[in-house]
């Protein structure tokens, strides 16, 4: 049992401040009940982040340093989330809504960022261009400068850890704007960065509402690049406000994510990722595997074992549910639950399980399974992001990939078959950022992450995510004699 403050500050140059706009509540999504109340930032407030963070990249203080030292710096924070993995992760659960044992998983994850670009900084080096006997010449990467990044409210911990990591490694200094439905576990990235050393303005977080706090950040004159994860309009609404100042974006945006299942697929492995690839957070995750495309002589079986799974599974309030097993939590708001249950209405499926709000209070969503199922369905092309998985046939190989394609996303994709030609053949049809091949979530913080189409543009997780975050310059010299 952790005793949670009642009202939580936001991180500015070193100092916690109270915010412009007042105060926000937080909800505990599992019970409606209010946890605490956070600072909410204005548009100065934003100023003073940035101005702050831009301060701190002018006076060198981050890439004067040996990248190795920076790097440990890093990892310190790293450090710091795991020594305070219990007390983290119950916040996390009472503000986000999912199983204790997941926001345990979460905050760990969160930690090997730091672990790996901790080690990742003294790596980001340039190359010497041989241009005859007259010159020297070569090319340096710097990092941008000042790196605002809006973080999504379903992994607040692992994202933020996500795109702090990789801009502090390369020696950017970063204004955090944190969820409003979640923003507790935000300060403890603050807390890290006092703890290993980092100077004050290398690290800003702020909780403020999308259209004042995050608008002002992305639209701000003094920030060199933005990070984004979450829907696609308000994705849209940044890269315009980007536009504007020239400034690059890293865009993750929804996801529609397909998985093939063949004849010749393991089932039995098979409902270990629909557990995984729907269940988990809720279902509320960008890559969730929200559509199954299995061959049609196996349609049947497969939508009954898929049932099964998701009727097995234990709903309730996260607090409660601190052993790693076959349970699931809240949904992140009422308003989001009700936005998946609405979409389960409205499509003229079959509903083989679920289906329905639970008869208690919170935000809390049965495990769904929707057959009957065609490709032109709101339902198989938007994304739900809820526990909410459809299930659609497939004649042939070709038809598999059309309807795996038909949608405007292109997020993650995945593969189920014995046969590893036809899985790679598949790979490099499919327009997905990532393909997974019989195992749903394969890779891990090494491999990059990110998507085609609507799914939004660049590269995050592994060395990829690194050259996000710095800019290359070229010197070159005219030797004299």
């Amino acid at each position: 049992m952790v005793d949670v403050n009642r009202y939580w500050k936001n991180y500015i140059d070193g100092t916690w401040v109270d915010g412009g706009a007042g105060r926000i509540d937080v909800i505990d999504p599992a019970t409606g009940a209010r946890i605490a109340e956070h600072a909410l930032a204005d548009a100065a407030d934003v100023d003073r982040a940035v101005q702050a963070a831009k301060r701190v990249h002018r006076s060198g203080a981050l890439t004067a340093m040996r990248p190795i030292e920076r790097g440990r710096m890093v990892q310190a924070m790293g450090h710091y989330l795991l020594q305070h993995k219990d007390e983290i992760a119950y916040v996390l659960t009472l503000e986000q809504g999912k199983p204790l044992w997941e926001s345990m998983i979460e905050v760990e994850g969160a930690a090997l960022y730091f672990e790996y670009y901790g080690n990742q900084a003294s790596t980001v080096e340039g190359r010497s261009i041989p241009l005859g006997a007259g010159y020297m010449d070569w090319t340096e990467y710097e990092p941008f400068g000042v790196s605002a990044q809006i973080i999504p409210w379903n992994y607040p911990v692992e994202m933020t850890a996500r795109s702090l990591s990789a801009a502090l490694a390369t020696g950017n200094a970063c204004v955090i704007k944190s969820p409003e439905l979640t923003p507790l576990t935000n300060a403890y990235f603050a807390r890290a960065a006092e703890t290993a050393g980092l100077p004050p303005g290398a690290v800003n977080v702020l909780c403020g509402l999308g259209r004042d706090a995050g608008a002002a950040l992305a639209g701000h004159r003094h920030v060199n690049q933005i990070v984004f994860t979450g829907s696609v309009p308000t994705g849209f609404a940044i890269a315009t406000a980007a536009a504007k100042n020239v400034v690059p974006c890293v865009l993750e945006l929804g996801g529609k994510s397909a998985a093939i299942v063949h004849e010749d697929a393991d089932l039995d492995a098979f409902e270990n990722d629909i557990r995984w690839g729907i269940y988990f957070n809720a279902g509320q995750v960008c890559s969730a595997m929200s559509r199954v495309i299995v061959h049609e002589s196996r349609h049947d079986e497969l939508v009954e074992r898929a049932a099964s799974v998701a009727k097995s599974l234990s709903v309730g309030p996260g607090i409660e549910r601190t052993n790693f097993g076959a349970n699931m939590g809240s949904m992140v708001s009422d308003a989001q639950r009700d936005r998946a249950l609405g979409m389960i209405t409205c499509a003229e499926a079959q509903v083989a399980a679920g289906g329905h709000k639970l008869n208690r209070p919170g935000a809390f969503l049965e495990p769904t399974v929707l057959s009957g199922v065609t490709p032109d369905m709101e339902i198989a092309t938007q994304e739900v992001f809820g526990p909410v998985l459809t299930v659609l046939p497939f004649r042939d190989d070709a038809q598999a990939i059309d309807i795996a394609n038909s949608t405007d996303y292109g997020l993650a994709a995945g593969v189920f078959t014995t046969d590893l030609d036809r899985a790679t053949r598949a790979a490099r049809l499919l327009r997905a950022g990532q393909v997974f091949v019989n195992e749903w979530y394969a890779g891990g913080v090494e491999t990059p992450f990110g998507g085609y189409g609507k799914s939004g543009y660049g590269r995050e997780k592994g060395r990829e995510a690194l050259w996000n975050y710095v800019q290359t310059k070229n010197i070159a010299i005219c030797l004299k004699g």
